[in-house]
């Protein structure tokens, strides 16, 4: 029988699960959305479900992995923070190592994301950069000398909350002037219908450039502003590569061309690293999930192997 891992990235909204083999093939796949309340228990009946599906096609579960947003200690396994589960201080991996008989990894999302990114997508063979995920929110992975940083409390990588605008608008979390109030899908569309545009999504908003003045002008300073808090990781860590992901990514050159523009415009003394796109999009959590859920079963070496072609 082959080997396979269960991967499951969690969201505020959605749970997406997958079964993979060794040679980073998805074989099966099921997606729920996330429950308002018992969360742990639907994503333990998620992971249930998946194993039933490898009944029939052969396969040995060998171990399991699970990408979660909020603040993370994985050395402990515990979720200090995540708003939109309304979690604090979950013991996720105790609660997954009870339910399944298997071993368990536990990442945070976008840094599962990243290691999945350096692997196999638009960062591999990269020991310095950063990968920056812009949807409803926007939070950054942090890779240097082939290190993940985490911080001293998980929390390492939340670029969307960096004050950027002095006295700006004021963010969900308290502060004013957050990157993310004004580089996000959310903070987009807001701000569009806040000057007198119609209610939209960012993608409609972008396809309104050049012919809606409200369009146009939102999305200079979304550009802005996001030149300014790339430019401020370019020079705290001096990276290769920066990967951008999310919604915002697929803006193609409306974003990427005015984008590196306007950080080298900023960047007076050096050059700037070199800005593309996520080559795994929205399954790089997912990816990054089955490579912790290999690692922990100690399998490490068969992702060595994987390419993006073969995890598509």
């Amino acid at each position: 029988m082959s080997a396979a891992v269960l991967a499951v990235d969690l969201g505020g909204t959605a749970m997406k699960g997958a079964v993979v083999t060794e040679n980073g093939e998805t074989v099966a796949e099921l997606t729920r959305p996330t429950p308002p309340a018992d969360v742990v228990a639907a994503l333990i009946a998620l992971f249930h479900d998946l194993r039933a599906l490898t009944s029939d096609l052969g396969i040995t579960v060998v171990g399991a992995g699970v990408a979660t947003p909020g603040m993370v200690d994985e050395e402990r396994g515990i979720v200090l923070y995540a708003s939109n589960l309304d979690w604090r201080d979950v013991p996720l991996l105790d609660a997954l190592r009870e339910a399944l008989d298997v071993p368990v990894a536990l990442g945070h999302d976008v840094r599962a994301a990243g290691l999945a990114e350096r692997l196999i997508g638009a960062a591999r063979g990269t020991e310095d950069f950063v990968l920056v995920p812009i949807g409803t929110g926007v939070a950054a992975a942090l890779v240097t000398a082939g290190e993940t940083i985490t911080g001293a409390t998980g929390a390492a990588g939340e670029f969307g909350h960096i004050p950027v605008i002095m006295d700006g608008e004021l963010c969900t979390c308290g502060q004013r002037g957050c990157l993310e109030v004004y580089v996000s899908g959310a903070g987009l569309a807001r701000r569009y219908a806040a000057a007198g545009g119609t209610e939209s999504s960012s993608r409609e908003i972008v396809g309104r450039l050049g012919a809606d003045p409200i369009a146009d002008r939102v999305w200079e300073e979304a550009v802005d502003v996001l030149a300014q808090g790339l430019n401020i990781l370019t020079l705290l860590l001096d990276p290769t590569v920066i990967v951008l992901g999310g919604g915002f990514s697929r803006s193609g050159d409306a974003l990427f061309t005015p984008l590196r523009a306007r950080m080298s415009a900023g960047l007076a003394w050096r050059p700037s690293p070199q800005v593309v796109r996520s080559e795994l999009g929205g399954d790089a959590g997912r990816i990054g999930a089955a490579i912790l859920a290999f690692r922990a079963a100690g399998r490490g070496h068969v992702v060595e192997e994987w390419s993006a072609a073969a995890v598509a």
